[in-house]
């Protein structure tokens, strides 16, 4: 069993198709027995990642800072939660906390979480896997400029390699077991 942490959007106004997604990857982490690590919040992709989380058995984890608790988005319902001073606490503590990232659809708050782990990685201050699950090709521009960069010599090309993009809940899941649990 791994800590997954999963990053993902806080907006509420969301298509539904996008909290769906949170949601079943919620209940699929909780159905092979993992824990979810999450940013704390109750609302969007990242409230819907958590509730299904706990519908399918996880143990959850939130880490939130103390700005947006009195804002009342904070995740009671966690099975822990965790308040930190500022953003820069809750990234660190997420990261220590977690075996492994999943990447769903989000905005800048998302981008930066993934960038954060991303480039803690390269720098080999830590091996987790982290998994761009990306079923509908939302990140397909990010990744096609990612690939000019590392044809311009400002990214390497191994560097790029560290992140694995899945089509599938499954396969991102499968890829973290295996890395993970040797499973």
């Amino acid at each position: 069993m791994a800590a997954i942490c999963v990053f993902c959007a806080s907006s509420s106004t969301l298509e539904q198709k996008w909290l769906d997604l949170a949601t079943r990857t919620g209940e699929e982490i909780g159905a092979r027995g993992h824990t979810l690590v999450s940013g704390g919040g109750c609302v969007g992709m990242m409230g819907a990642v958590a509730d299904g989380a706990r519908a399918g058995g996880a143990h959850t984890l939130g880490v939130i800072p103390q700005s947006l608790v009195d804002l009342e988005v904070a995740d009671m319902a966690s099975d822990e939660l965790i308040v930190t001073g500022d953003m820069g606490s809750r990234k660190n503590i997420m990261i220590d906390r977690s075996d492994a990232f999943i990447t769903l659809p989000g905005g800048l708050g998302t981008l930066d979480e993934l960038f954060e782990v991303w480039t803690t990685g390269i720098l080999d201050l830590h091996d987790k896997p982290i998994v761009l699950l990306d079923p509908d090709g939302f990140y397909d521009g990010l990744l096609a400029w990612l690939s000019q960069l590392a044809d311009t010599a400002f990214v390497r090309s191994s560097a790029l390699d560290r992140v694995i993009v899945a089509k599938s809940i499954g396969s991102a899941l499968d890829a973290i077991e295996e890395r993970v649990t040797g499973v």
